[in-house]
């Protein structure tokens, strides 16, 4: 299979497209000219690498760089500094997923293209019924308005959810919710439910990058693991820290 990463040179699209590699699926990731990739990469013919900036390229290009994939994953974040978080594009993740869905639709596929996103449990699905406190109602809401890249995460899976739906004959989509990222080096036993199992402001749980690219990995790649969750926004948490 195919499959086409969005901020795949960051800390946890690198776990993804490493797991995506040793499932045996060829991989083309758009990075930054100036961001590192791993040396590999550049030797590996399953890998094609662009170079870019996502917000800069137009519908017609990206239909064209995903024409051939049967999949696309993103792990498109914000940096975590003032220009990152203050800076432009202010909707990089929401406008990335609008633009790939864009190009799908431009393609006409035959078959659905799948599309996993990667998000944040602090998102709710408000495609169910997901009761939070009214204290992180509050909090939230006061997030929403002083750190854009939450706003910009909640509008791009909202996208998926309301723009594309559950019946579209050409996306099929999942929205991954980790909670609070760890870094670990190896993939180790975890959980993953419909909606939060804990307060993501209050009693945060935690989950390895590693676990998350291994679970978008293995979306993509079993089908049964893929129709379990298909339109759902599935949480997901290293098992030795979840809160049952």
């Amino acid at each position: 299979m195919n499959i086409f990463i969005l901020g795949a040179s960051g800390a946890t699209g690198k776990m993804l497209a490493e797991q995506l590699l040793a499932l045996g699926h060829s991989i083309k990731v758009i990075v930054r000219p100036n961001s590192k990739i791993p040396d590999s990469w550049n030797n590996n013919d399953k890998v094609t690498i662009i170079k870019g900036h996502v917000h800069q390229i137009n519908i017609k290009d990206m239909a064209k760089y995903i024409s051939d994939c049967q999949a696309v994953a993103s792990c498109l974040g914000h940096n975590l500094n003032w220009k990152g978080v203050y800076g432009k594009p202010r909707k990089l993740v929401r406008d990335a997923v609008r633009l790939i869905c864009s190009a799908i639709l431009n393609n006409k596929p035959e078959l659905q293209v799948k599309f996993v996103l990667m998000n944040t449990a602090g998102n709710r699905n408000r495609g169910i019924d997901e009761p939070i406190s009214f204290a992180q109602k509050i909090v939230i809401g006061l997030i929403r308005l002083l750190v854009p890249p939450h706003s910009d995460n909640e509008k791009a899976a909202d996208y998926l959810r309301v723009s594309i739906g559950q019946q579209n004959k050409m996306i099929e989509w999942v929205a991954v919710r980790p909670d609070s990222l760890i870094n670990e080096d190896k993939v180790t036993d975890y959980e993953v439910h419909q909606s939060p199992i804990q307060s993501a402001l209050f009693n945060p749980g935690k989950t390895s990058r590693i676990n998350v690219g291994n679970f978008m990995a293995q979306l993509i790649s079993d089908q049964q693991l893929w129709n379990k969750w298909q339109g759902q926004m599935p949480v997901i948490y290293n098992k030795e820290n979840s809160k049952t």
